[in-house]
């Protein structure tokens, strides 16, 4: 234990492969054991664990009221300077713990999950480092794992990978409320959607989610703490992203994206963070891109708090699994659902909102609420719901959301229903003239 807290103590500035990486995490988890968990969540093709360490007072199970936070890096095993800034984001905040006010108030009202890498095969097999395209940015069985996920728009073809299908299975095991992915290739801040339809707008070349004035929020706070983002300068002097931010479709339409399957699968808001002009970059420049994410790593965690959060309950107290709670006009495609313990957390913007809260076979509730901006006090605002008529006897009822273009199948019912609508118009209008 003692060799592994030293290992934890001394972390340089440089690439850490897959044993390194392993021998780092788990020095860190012994050094300190009440502050972290460390799991793996899978294996990749080549059999690498697919490590997640997660800290918070509460890091080994979720805590009602607290957050669930993530970062992932890696995903594209060529782009590394994630993989290694999320190394130091870990060191930072296990020595700043019980230090630093605001990071021990972050942690202890926050669980927040980091996978340094999604994709270790591929990192492995970048032999030699490049600015540019190399083979490493695949899986081992040359697929692109950004490509790889079940898609709201298009029937996806391709088949789910071994890291893919880890990574969705543990969405699906936690609450995540909040999360980016880090990439390199670029410098700016992307959000949802990846893809669309005229139903989300995309004769006009933008791809808006029902959520976009809080994507937007999301990726300006990352990119105005981020040293240089924010000015809003392409890598190659043409390509210019004012704020440093973009919606994806708008920068280039991708179809089986990790943000947009976190967003509609996951209840998850998620944005990709381009972090460097060159993917993988000389080790003697990761101090710098350390420095220049630091503030930005730390103020985009606190947005998890943003909005409102609560509990849904029946007559007796008890948790209401899958009633659907979201914000009075932004209906999501998949409706958001509470978790096994009843709860819900929705990001929005300080504002006034109408909340509405169902239970399927039961009459809505709704309540109105003041949202203030409470991401510096660690905490959403709290609105519980209780509903008397309801039984404990319905909270086994299971909801799922399917695999399937949902957008699509939105286009097409909207279309089958105008001429039904007219029909009924012109049935009523020749009833009246009968009559």
């Amino acid at each position: 234990i003692l060799c592994l807290a030293s290992a934890a103590a001394a972390l340089d500035f440089k690439y850490h492969h897959s044993e390194e990486l392993e021998e780092y995490l788990r020095g860190v988890h012994a050094a300190h054991p009440s502050l972290t968990h460390l799991h793996s969540i899978g294996r990749s093709v080549e059999g690498r664990n697919l490590w997640v360490l997660v800290l918070g007072r509460f890091p080994t199970h979720h805590k009602i009221g607290i957050p669930e936070f993530k970062y992932v890096a890696n995903m594209h095993g060529d782009e590394t300077v994630g993989r290694e800034i999320l190394l130091h984001l870990i060191d930072f905040l296990v020595t700043s713990y019980g230090r630093d006010p605001v990071i021990t108030r972050l942690l202890n009202n926050t669980r927040i999950h980091i996978m340094p890498t999604m994709n270790p095969d591929g990192f492995e097999a970048t032999k030699v480092p490049d600015c540019y395209y190399t083979r490493g940015r695949y899986n081992r069985n040359g697929e692109d794992l950004n490509r790889n996920f079940p898609d709201a728009f298009e029937n996806n073809s391709a088949r789910i990978q071994p890291e893919t299908r880890a990574v969705m299975d543990w969405i699906k095991s936690e609450t995540f409320v909040l999360s980016a992915n880090l990439h390199g290739g670029a410098l700016v801040a992307s959000y949802t959607f990846d893809n669309g339809n005229p139903v989300t707008g995309s004769l006009q070349g933008y791809s808006r989610s029902p959520d976009d004035d809080v994507f937007i929020h999301l990726a300006k706070t990352y990119s105005s703490n981020h040293a240089s983002m924010y000015k809003g300068t392409g890598c190659d002097n043409k390509q210019t992203f004012p704020e440093g931010i973009t919606n994806g479709y708008s920068w280039y339409q991708l179809e089986g994206g990790m943000q947009d399957y976190n967003y509609v699968w996951g209840q998850c808001f998620e944005i990709t963070l381009e972090l460097s002009c060159c993917k993988y970059p000389p080790k003697d420049q990761l101090e710098k891109f350390w420095r220049d994410n630091k503030v930005a790593l730390i103020e985009y965690i606190k947005q998890v708090h943003l909005g409102v959060k609560g509990q849904v309950t029946d007559k007796n107290g008890n948790p209401i699994p899958n009633a659907i709670v979201e914000a009075k006009g932004r209906p999501h495609v998949c409706p958001y659902r509470t978790n096994e313990q009843g709860e819900y957390f929705l990001l929005l913007l300080p504002g006034t909102y109408v909340i509405n809260a169902t239970v399927p076979g039961f009459k809505s509730m709704l309540k109105t609420v003041e949202i203030p901006d409470n991401t510096g006090n660690f905490t959403a605002l709290k609105q519980d719901f209780s509903f008397p008529e309801v039984s404990d006897k319905i909270s086994s009822r299971v909801a799922s959301c399917p695999k399937i273009p949902l957008y699509q199948e939105l286009t097409r019912a909207s279309a089958a229903v105008k001429p039904t609508v007219h029909i009924l118009v012109l049935m009523t209008v020749m009833l009246a003239i009968f009559k």
